[in-house]
């Protein structure tokens, strides 16, 4: 594109009545903000979402491979565009824009619109300049502009203050929460503020990159909790922590790499200035909470199972070790009790079950199983030790959901088919894999209710080759040199019944029935990818239609974006926090019992 430094461009945006002049050959993504507007660009403006359509007249640039993959021929030659590729060459008409005020910012299905309304705002300021005749201080001018009467700073800030403001002639953009100074920057920088939503799970972690402005995703990156080299569940971390010098320390090292490793990837993807990240909000279960903040997580282990603190917390990431802008802060959302977290509190934020007249399901299936149940009236969560099975470990053959993981399975008559992720020769079995071939051996009739492996004997002609004996009765060949293990039906026994059974408790407490329940909504990466017709069969599940079972993603992470984006959704979480009535079931002996029945399988 020829350069044409000097040379502006007016663009109109005929609905909302407004002109914006801009460098020639700026976007008109960029016009839009210039000019306050939202328009719908989760991408971040690379052209990879196709969201930020504009019905434009006059003189800009052609379109890009990015659009043409977009946007037919048709809708080209009817003059749309996306907002982020085209370039304003001359003035421009904007006759329609997919604005974000009516677009909802969560996703799978949850419908309830929030309002962006930050704890951070950025303002840009052209300050009147001294003179013998105006000889107020540096930080007096700054609040008098501002029109806050009572406004602090830290001393870092008014160190750099004299600096900034006389190195852009008093045109700075200040940074503010509530009513405290955290930055001034050189010139308008008010498109630029952002912030990281964090989901801490005990086996993996997961980080969201948002422009805390008008509330679009620019990228979403993930790692491995690395504090799973001590163990992969929170009891053996717990332990760790207890018997390890500076095992606490390393612990919470750990997952501070994870995090910054993972923001450092988002800053690279975005391209955005680490300077312009301002807030971090953090969700987790009670004691990944613990040991990210360095608390001693010992009493959540030992009855009564009491957590140290479960109030709403805010810290600065610095203090922390979290690699964002120096004045920056973590804010995380309030717990519930002792392995019922703030990442419980988000999935409630995502779910708006509080608002529901309908009893509703929500099931967290991972190696701590939480659950949630209940209405606009009432409200019961409950913790299962699910443990790791459900991830794949402690299962022979079990993996993660990674290349070559076996993710679905199923006998048709005489034959076996499976998928692999990414269709290479498959190398285990991850969890839904595990779930899959476990409900289509019972349907064969491989595995009776008991969970035991029937014998070449016992069963059809079929698979008779497909059963050889293993250390603990026969194992089934799923693929070459795969097997699943009389040990790991053992284990998913386990697993599936500490969440059923924590199903059922709940169930009794707030005298409700299957039938009675509108929908069960199951979260978190692992149900994401389950079979809903695989988790019937194995008796995971209330034995309620599968159209009324409904997978619903990350809601946790959902959550902790919301309360990025929101100062009303973090009340929303303290309320919720709140109201939730929490049920013990370590102590419980009809949970024993439940346990016992729910282990067995329904052929």
């Amino acid at each position: 594109m020829e350069n044409k430094r000097g040379v502006k461009s007016k663009v109109t945006f005929k609905r909302e009545g407004k002109d914006v002049i801009i460098p020639y050959g700026k976007t008109l993504l960029y016009a839009a903000y210039e000019g306050g507007l939202s328009l719908d660009a989760t991408c971040g403006g690379k052209g990879t979402c196709g969201k930020c359509k504009v019905k434009v007249r006059g003189s800009v640039s052609d379109p890009t491979q990015e659009e043409k993959a977009h946007l037919s021929s048709e809708e080209l030659q009817d003059g749309l565009r996306l907002a982020c590729q085209a370039r304003a060459l001359g003035d421009v008409i904007v006759d329609s824009i997919n604005d974000r005020a009516s677009q909802k910012i969560l996703v799978h299905g949850v419908e309830e619109p929030i309002i962006v309304s930050p704890s951070i705002q950025k303002i840009y300021l052209e300050l009147p300049l001294p003179s013998l005749e105006d000889q107020r201080s540096d930080f007096q001018r700054l609040k008098d502009t501002l029109k806050i009467r009572n406004l602090v700073a830290d001393l870092e800030v008014i160190q750099d203050l004299p600096q900034v403001l006389r190195g852009n002639d008093f045109k700075v953009t200040a940074v503010l929460k509530g009513e405290e100074l955290i930055g001034v920057e050189e010139g308008d920088t008010t498109l630029k503020s952002y912030g990281l939503a964090f989901d801490i799970g005990t086996t993996t972690v997961v980080g969201t990159l948002m422009n805390i402005a008008h509330g679009s995703q620019l990228g979403v990156s993930s790692g491995l909790n690395g504090q799973a080299d001590f163990g992969a569940d929170v009891i053996s971390r717990i332990n760790f922590a207890k018997e390890h010098p500076y095992g606490l320390r390393r612990l919470k090292e750990k997952i501070i790499e994870v995090l910054n490793e993972i923001i450092n990837d988002l800053l690279e993807e975005s391209k955005v200035n680490r300077e312009n990240i301002y807030e971090v909000v953090v969700v987790g279960n009670t004691c990944m909470q613990h040991l990210f903040l360095e608390i001693d997580p010992i009493n959540l282990a030992l009855m009564p199972y009491v957590s140290v603190t479960k109030e709403p917390m805010t810290l600065k990431a610095k203090d922390l070790g979290i690699s964002i802008n120096k004045a920056g802060d973590v804010y995380m959302l309030p717990s519930i009790a002792g392995f019922v977290g703030a990442d419980t509190v988000a999935v409630g934020l995502a779910t708006y079950l509080e608002k529901s007249p309908e009893v509703k399901l929500v099931v967290d299936i991972g190696t701590n199983g939480e659950i949630l149940l209940g209405s606009s009236k009432k409200l019961l969560a409950c913790s299962t030790a699910a443990g790791p099975a459900f991830e794949g470990a402690q299962i022979k053959y079990g993996m993660r959901g990674t290349t070559g993981a076996i993710e679905a399975f199923q006998i048709h008559g005489d034959d076996i088919s499976y998928k692999v992720i990414d269709n290479v020769p498959p190398k285990g079995i991850c969890g839904s894999g595990l779930i899959d071939i476990m409900a289509e051996l019972l349907k064969a009739g491989i595995i009776d209710g008991t969970g035991r492996i029937l014998s070449p004997g016992e069963i059809g002609p079929n698979f008779r080759t497909r059963i050889v004996e293993g250390e603990n009765g026969y194992d089934f060949v799923v693929a070459p040199g795969i097997l699943l293990t009389q040990g790991d039906v053992r284990q998913l026994q386990l697993a599936k019944g500490a969440i059923y059974a924590g199903i059922q408790i709940l169930k009794e407490v707030l005298g409700t029935e299957d039938d009675e329940i509108s929908q069960i909504l199951l979260t978190g990466a692992f149900g994401n990818y389950i079979r809903k017709e695989s988790a019937k069969a194995i008796g995971l599940l209330p034995d309620i239609p599968l159209e009324r079972i409904k997978s619903i993603g990350n809601a946790a992470g959902v959550g902790a974006k919301m309360a990025l984006l929101s100062i009303k959704e973090r009340d929303r979480a303290v309320e919720l926090s709140e109201s939730i009535e929490y049920v013990e079931l370590s102590n419980s002996l009809k949970f024993q019992e439940e346990f016992m029945n729910a282990m067995y399988f329904s052929v």
